[in-house]
């Protein structure tokens, strides 16, 4: 899966950071590798821990995923 996360406000708006990593929707708790970002998150490295609240996979497809973020960057 790639992901990024975009501020649009604030201290970093403007930057990006972006994931990269096999998503296992089925675990309760995924580790995705932060690959790096743009503006503040440029060179940034890490990890994102995903947690599926609610995933309806019968009608709609929507789920609720709570994104926590762990990142080292230059800034």
């Amino acid at each position: 899966m790639v992901q990024n996360f975009a501020f649009v406000q604030g201290q970093f708006n403007g930057s990006t950071i972006s994931l990269l990593g096999r998503n296992s929707i089925f675990n309760k708790v995924r580790e995705l590798p932060v690959v790096g970002g743009s503006g503040a998150f440029r060179f940034a490295r890490g990890y994102a821990e995903a947690t599926t609240h609610t995933f309806d996979g019968t009608t709609t497809g929507d789920a609720t995923v709570e994104y926590n973020i762990y990142v080292l960057h230059y800034y």
